[in-house]
């Protein structure tokens, strides 16, 4: 049996005659009538035989007549009539996944929730809200043969609750509950105090805010402002403390503080700002030098690079060439077979961040010797020597005709 048909079954009759049976003729009417309506035009064989077109709510009488080549059977009547109605199926809610924890929104959004579910007939469905009826000036439902729908134009914090919808069929009912939240910015902290200034810091304390928008407190942000430029820098940010110790601030500065609360939603419009005002007083600050240990860095002369022996041509200046170190500065002197050259203007001397080099003007085979240069001071002193050859230019047997 459903809304609009009705199936019945029957036995065959025990006897059916010599002739067999040509088939059976179905009939029914209506509860309280006497007019009965043949459901099939033509003898059906089977033993089993549905009837559509059917109105629900009716109560139907059915009977079954046998038809042989001598006629009809007497009709077999069920014994009662047969409701026409639809077969109950269990309500069933089939809550969203993502309605099965907490739903949180926004202040200001739109909220508009899709709830499925199962059953037939139509199930009626009701709602309640923290276990009473819902405001419906501020909830809209619309229900459907398959889904609820609760829909609220621009969410408030008093919309936050627990929602209940019925789904009940006959006697069979189901229920299922959606948690939700509608949040907003939190306000400032109630208070906030500077406990201390000390040195270069200042010490802070506040409370949490009075309204928290409706969710958990995640943290706080601290400020501070120099009261000269009054630009508000950020010391602090997702701190989840109640104390703040604000470090290295400027000496002679005064200081300002705020202090914003955050959640989930973000951080408060406003802070909460100190009535005090932390001034890092100036103090007085006496300059020590650090002291170095004292290193001696005198050294006796020491000649890195030494002379060469090297030979010259008669006519053509040369040059003797050394390095040497030494602290103090050592004093240099040149010698020609040990004998000391002073200011001879043959020789020129010159000794310039430790390179010495003495020049040969024009040597003859005179100049020719060992050269000695003498560095000396107060640590000692230190020589280093060569030897010089001046040749003379050898001419050809032709270049000599010519010089006759």
């Amino acid at each position: 049996v459903n809304d609009s048909s009705l199936t019945i079954k029957w036995q065959t009759p025990e006897s059916i005659g010599d002739s067999g049976l040509d088939g059976y003729t179905i009939e029914y009417c209506k509860d309280g009538t006497s007019d009965w309506v043949v459901a099939n035009k033509e003898l059906t064989p089977s033993n089993r035989f549905c009837i559509k077109d059917l109105t629900a709510g009716e109560l139907i009488h059915v009977r079954v007549v046998a038809v042989n080549p001598g006629g009809r059977s007497e009709p077999g009547l069920l014994a009662a009539p047969v409701p026409i109605r639809e077969i109950v199926d269990r309500p069933k809610i089939r809550m969203p996944r993502v309605l099965r924890s907490q739903y949180t929104k926004r202040v200001g959004e739109q909220i508009n929730l899709v709830i499925p579910f199962i059953g037939k007939p139509k199930p009626a469905v009701s709602w309640l809200k923290d276990g009473q009826p819902l405001d419906t000036k501020r909830v809209n439902i619309r229900n459907s043969g398959k889904d609820s729908i609760i829909f609220i134009r621009a969410a408030q914090t008093e919309d936050s609750g627990v929602y209940e919808i019925t789904v009940k069929v006959d006697s069979f009912e189901d229920k299922a509950t959606l948690t939700l939240r509608v949040v907003e910015l939190p306000g400032p902290p109630a208070s906030v105090k500077l406990v201390d200034t000390w040195g270069f810091n200042a010490a802070l304390e506040w409370t949490p805010p009075k309204d928290n928008g409706n969710t958990e407190i995640t943290g706080y942000t601290v400020q501070k402002a120099d009261r000269k430029t009054e630009e508000w820098f950020t010391v602090f940010e997702h701190y989840h403390r109640l104390t703040a110790t604000i470090s290295d601030l400027i000496m002679g500065n005064s200081y300002s503080f705020r202090v914003f609360a955050e959640n989930q939603v973000g951080v408060s419009k406003t802070g909460a700002v100190t009535k005090e005002v932390a001034t890092i007083q100036k103090t007085g600050i006496v300059y020590k030098p650090p002291e170095y240990p004292e290193r001696d860095f005198s050294e006796a002369p020491r000649f890195t690079t030494p002379l060469n022996d090297r030979a010259a041509t008669v006519g053509y200046t040369t040059k003797l060439l050394c390095s040497v170190r030494g602290s103090p500065k050592p004093k240099i002197e040149w010698l020609k077979n040990k004998m000391v050259i002073g200011d001879d203007p043959k020789f020129c001397q010159i000794s310039n961040q430790g390179i010495c080099s003495l020049e040969i003007r024009k040597p003859c085979s005179f100049d020719g010797g060992v050269y000695t240069c003498r560095a000396k001071n107060t640590q000692g002193e230190a020589t280093v020597s060569c030897k010089l050859e001046v040749k003379q230019v050898i001419l050809a047997e032709a270049d000599k005709v010519k010089g006759k």
